[in-house]
């Protein structure tokens, strides 16, 4: 009896090891890539990958190249943890550590997915005017994603001066390279590493959504439009990604005055730049030296201009002819898009202040759209007596981002493709004294990604309201990644946008949320016709 009992007790602290292997195990998962192995980590039944390089390390002779294959790894890779983001000016108190060795990706999926799982997948482009943000924001942390059996990927992108730029002797050197814009380069490398890799994590790589916020936005538009992405993703969102020319949409590499929104092209910016650091020429030895200038150098604490209205240094995405061979508008107006589902929109007051237009009045501005004034007062200013801070936030937000969407969605209607409109114009209540004319840029991001915890400019703790209005976002954006359509269960009906009817789904002030006509219409009109017959109220702005 006394050795049976010794081996029961054996037998059961065997299982009891047993048992925690294999629980340590389910919390800290590895997936196998093409590189390597990569270990997680599981919170709240999902399981999390942080960390992983999706290319080489654009440092040394590769900084201002295509990005590089990853050298593969032998031992297991810790991917519990968010890695550098990209070099960018960094804001007073911010604590992000930044490196040029930054090409990584995060990714989320349920804990309980397998290679069979399938499930779909979104690639989420983050904002910041191509100069800031990164892949490891936590309002775009992918839990509640997942935890709807949708796989989320984001990731970082290379900013600024190392994203986009241009100089005479780089275009020279390995002419069978891509040149000019190094971060889309990065994304449509980290859309391939999707492709590659995303069913060992559980996710589709023939249904992938990729979506994105501001400068993200209009990466969704070039994403659309760019040769080299064709295939890689099969649905699209654009949140306040405009669609129109004039705003971070391209500047050519060589030639001066090819558009009249981008005069100066970006090889002569380059020249700028070099001037700026006291590199004289354009040959190989002045590229050898600004690849040798340090990171601080070129990011140059953000600077677009050497000194106030000097020459301009940074040049922003560049149309090179061989990776962006047309913008987005051009696209568009011929039809030559990919036919996949689009959804689009825009917040109800996204920049106040001079932004498009330096018009310091109501009269001022109207009386730039010309032969359009008459119809531009009465669609602004219907009652001659709305204040001019509205009136002007009201027409940036519809220049910029509302007509462009509006004719974005019109051309994905026209392609035979479905289109899906909304406006975003919840303000939460402790914000209404300052964001008096609606919700200003970026106020959807957090309720997208159900991520209130993390949202900006800490407006309190979410309302119950809120917390709902965040779940129907999160609802719709999931349920579109699935089938392309963001109607399901729980949600209000969200109807597909038509040229006739013109339908939106709006999210008002107190973040009601009802389909109904587009109530700018008046608004988006008389934009249009400016668009149509003349552009010179537009400015080259970042967003």
């Amino acid at each position: 009896m006394k050795k049976l009992s010794i081996g029961i007790t054996l037998l059961s602290l065997t299982v009891s090891v047993f048992s925690l292997a294999q629980q340590v195990s389910n919390n800290q998962p590895e997936v196998k890539t093409a590189s390597g192995i990569v270990r997680g980590i599981v919170n709240e039944d999902v399981a999390s990958y942080k960390g992983i390089p999706y290319a080489a390390p654009p440092v040394g002779e590769f900084r201002w190249r295509p990005p590089q294959p990853v050298k593969p790894w032998k031992d297991v890779r810790d991917a519990s943890q968010y890695c550098a983001d990209c070099p960018q000016r960094q804001w007073t108190g911010s604590t992000a550590k930044t490196s040029e060795d930054c090409l990584f990706l995060n990714l989320w999926t349920p804990a309980t997915a397998s290679k069979k799982s399938k499930l779909p997948v979104m690639v989420w482009i983050h904002g910041g005017a191509f100069v800031a943000g990164s892949g490891s924001d936590p309002g775009s942390a992918g839990t509640s994603f997942a935890k709807q059996n949708v796989v989320l990927v984001t990731f970082n992108y290379r900013l600024g001066r190392l994203g986009h730029f241009a100089f005479p002797a780089l275009s020279k050197e390995n002419p069978e390279e891509y040149k000019g814009s190094y971060a889309y380069m990065d994304q449509i490398a980290a859309l391939k590493w999707v492709k590659e890799n995303i069913a060992a994590f559980g996710g589709d790589p023939n249904n992938v959504t990729i979506f994105g916020f501001s400068a993200g936005g209009v990466s969704v538009h070039s994403l659309l439009t760019i040769p080299a992405a064709k295939g890689l993703f099969h649905k699209a969102i654009g949140e306040s990604s405009g669609g129109r020319d004039g705003v971070l949409t391209g500047r050519s590499i060589n030639k001066e005055n090819a558009d009249p929104l981008y005069t100066v092209s970006a090889e002569t910016i380059g020249m700028n730049f070099a001037h700026k650091h006291k590199i004289e020429g354009s040959d190989a030895s002045a590229l050898t030296k600004l690849r040798s200038l340090s990171v601080e150098e070129i990011v140059d604490g953000g600077q677009e201009t050497d000194g106030q209205d000097g020459p301009r240094i940074y040049s922003g995405p560049i149309l090179d002819g061989k990776l962006v061979v047309e913008t987005a508008e051009s696209i568009y107006k011929e039809g030559k898009q990919p036919k996949i589902p689009l959804m689009i929109g825009n917040c109800s007051a996204e920049i106040d202040g001079a932004f498009v237009s330096n018009a310091k009045s109501k009269e001022e501005l109207f009386a730039s759209f010309g032969e359009f004034e008459a119809e531009a007062k009465t669609a602004f200013d219907p009652n001659g007596d709305k204040q001019f801070d509205e009136v002007i936030t009201k027409f940036n937000t519809d220049w910029v981002w509302g007509e462009p969407a509006r004719f974005t969605a019109r051309a994905f209607v026209a392609k035979g493709a479905p289109a899906y409109m909304y406006q975003f114009g919840f303000v939460p209540p402790a914000w209404r004294e300052r964001a008096r004319y609606g919700a200003g840029h970026g106020s959807e991001v957090s309720f997208v990604f159900n991520t209130l915890n993390a949202r900006w400019g800490n407006p309190g703790k979410a309302t119950p309201e809120e917390k709902e209005l965040a779940r129907t976002m999160n609802t719709y954006w999931a349920n579109f990644a699935k089938t392309g359509n963001p109607n399901g269960k729980d949600v209000p009906e969200w109807p597909l946008y038509e040229t006739q009817k013109e339908q939106i789904l709006d999210i008002d002030l107190d973040g009601k949320v009802v389909a109904k006509p587009d109530l700018r219409k008046a608004r988006l009109n008389v934009i249009e016709k400016v668009f149509k017959n003349k552009r010179e109220l537009i400015q080259s702005r970042g967003i």
